[in-house]
C-alpha cells in the first residue's frame, strides 16, 4: 500500500475540462511535466506550441504575452522582470563588442547609464543625438550604429519628436530602431504602423514597454515587455532572454491580466487630468514653462498633433514645470514636500498622484535650447478628482513660494 504522502502527490484526480470565468486561471510552474519520452525530446521552446520549462512560458504567460501584441500591433513578445530588464535584454541582443549604440538625449536615466556602464565596458559605443533635429541623428549614424533607441515623448522634459522622420533616417540606414514605448502605451499611437507607404508600413522594430506602469496601473508590480513583428529579431530576443534565465512571476501576470481590460479608460483618465492641471499651471507666474506634447507651445506639439490627436487619451499622465530662476532649488524642493496629495516617488500610470524634482543639468549632455532655465518638476497624475489636485498645487505655491 501506497504511502499517504505519496498518494497525495500523485493523486489522479483532474477537476473536469470547460470551466470558463472572466478571468484566465494562473499556472506556476517550475517543472513541466511530459507525457513522454518523445515529447520531452520534440517539443520545441522557442514557440508557443507546447510547454517545456516554466521560464520558458505557461498558459498564462503566453496569454500575457498574446494580449500586449494585440495591443502594441505585434506578433512575438518576451516577458521580463521590469522595464530596464526589457531595455537591456534588447542591447544584450542587438548589440556587440564593436558596435555603436545612439540614444536621444533626453532618454530615460537607467538607459543612459546601461550605456555608459555595462555596454561600454563590454566595447560597445554610445553617442547622444539630439532628438528634435533629426539631421542630428542622420549625421550620427556611422558604419558601427546597430542600434538606435526613440523615445516619444522624452523622458521627464516630454518633448514629442518627429517619430516618422526619425525611423525613415534609420531605415534608410538599415539600422535597427527600439522604441521605449512606455508613454504611449499602444494607445496614443501604433508603434509598427507610424505611417502607411507604398507596399509597406513605417514603424518601429522592436517596441519596449514598462508594464509597471498603465497595464498594471496599481503602483505594485514590475514588469516589461519586448514585442516585435520580425521572427528572426524575435529569435535574437529570446535567445537572450533563455540564456539570461529571466522570468516573471505567474502572480505579477495574473494582477496585468486583470488590470488590461480597463487601461484604455484609465489612460483617457489620466490624460483628462492631465491637461487640464497643464493647462492650469500655464496660468501661474512661478512657472517660465509648463511641458506637455498637447499644449501648443510644448516641444514639439506639432509632431505629437500628427500623430496622436486622433487617439482618445493620446497624451497620457505626465507634464513638468520650469519653475522661474528666481525660485531656489530649495524653495522648488520646499513646494514638493508641501504637496499633500501628490506623493513623493518615481514611476507611474497608477491610481496615486506622484511628483519629482529634478535637477536637469546632471540629465543632458546642455542644457536644451527649447527649454527655459529653472528648476524642473514632473508630475504624474493620478486618478485621483481633478479639482483636489488643482487644490493641492495651489496650496503647496502659497505655502512654500508666498
Amino acid at each position: 500500500m501506497q504511502d499517504l504522502i505519496t498518494g497525495l502527490i500523485h493523486h489522479p484526480y483532474e477537476p473536469p475540462k470547460g470551466f470558463v470565468a472572466p478571468q484566465p486561471g494562473v499556472f506556476k510552474a517550475s517543472t513541466v511535466i511530459f507525457p513522454n519520452v518523445a515529447a520531452m525530446r520534440s517539443r520545441e521552446w522557442k514557440d508557443k506550441t507546447g510547454y517545456t520549462y516554466g521560464l520558458h512560458g505557461t498558459p498564462t504567460t503566453y496569454l500575457l504575452e498574446e494580449r500586449l501584441c494585440a495591443l502594441e500591433g505585434g506578433l512575438q513578445c518576451v516577458l521580463l522582470p521590469s522595464g530596464l530588464a526589457a531595455i537591456a535584454n534588447v542591447a544584450l541582443s542587438m548589440l556587440q563588442s564593436g558596435d555603436e549604440v545612439l540614444l536621444p538625449d533626453n532618454v530615460y536615466g537607467p538607459n543612459k547609464a546601461l550605456a555608459e556602464g555595462e555596454l561600454k565596458t563590454w566595447g560597445i559605443t554610445h553617442q547622444f543625438y539630439d532628438a528634435m533635429d533629426p539631421q542630428d541623428l542622420a549625421a550620427r549614424i556611422n558604419s558601427r550604429t546597430k542600434l538606435v533607441w526613440l523615445e516619444a515623448a522624452g523622458s521627464v522634459t516630454l518633448e514629442f519628436p518627429d517619430l516618422c522622420e526619425l525611423v525613415r533616417i534609420c531605415r534608410s540606414r538599415g539600422v535597427l530602431t527600439a522604441l521605449d514605448n512606455t508613454w504611449g502605451a499602444g494607445l496614443a499611437f501604433r508603434p509598427f504602423d507610424l505611417l502607411p507607404q507604398s507596399g509597406s508600413t513605417l514603424g518601429v522594430d522592436i517596441s519596449v514597454h514598462a508594464l509597471t506602469k498603465y497595464p498594471s496601473g496599481g503602483g505594485d508590480v514590475l514588469m516589461g515587455s519586448v514585442i516585435t513583428r520580425d521572427e528572426a529579431l524575435h529569435i535574437r530576443l529570446k535567445l537572450t532572454h533563455m540564456r539570461l534565465g529571466l522570468g516573471v512571476g505567474a502572480n505579477d501576470v495574473e494582477a496585468i491580466l486583470r488590470a488590461l481590460p480597463s487601461v484604455a479608460l484609465r489612460y483617457a483618465a489620466h490624460d483628462t487630468a492631465a491637461r487640464a492641471l497643464a493647462s492650469w499651471c500655464e496660468g501661474r507666474d512661478e512657472f517660465s514653462q509648463v511641458l506637455h506634447p498637447a499644449l501648443p507651445d510644448s516641444p514639439g506639439h506639432t509632431h505629437w498633433k500628427a500623430l496622436c490627436k486622433s487617439a482618445a487619451g493620446g497624451a497620457a499622465g505626465l507634464f513638468s514645470v520650469i519653475f522661474k530662476p528666481a525660485y531656489s532649488q530649495a524653495q522648488v524642493d520646499a513646494f514638493c514636500d508641501a504637496l499633500k496629495l501628490f506623493k513623493l516617488g518615481y514611476s507611474w500610470g497608477g491610481p496615486m498622484s506622484l511628483v519629482v524634482p529634478y535637477e536637469l543639468k546632471h540629465m543632458r549632455t546642455a542644457w536644451p535650447a527649447h527649454l527655459a532655465q529653472g528648476t524642473l518638476v514632473r508630475f504624474s497624475v493620478g486618478l485621483e478628482a481633478e479639482a483636489d489636485l488643482q487644490a493641492d498645487l495651489a496650496q503647496a505655491l502659497q505655502k512654500a513660494l508666498h
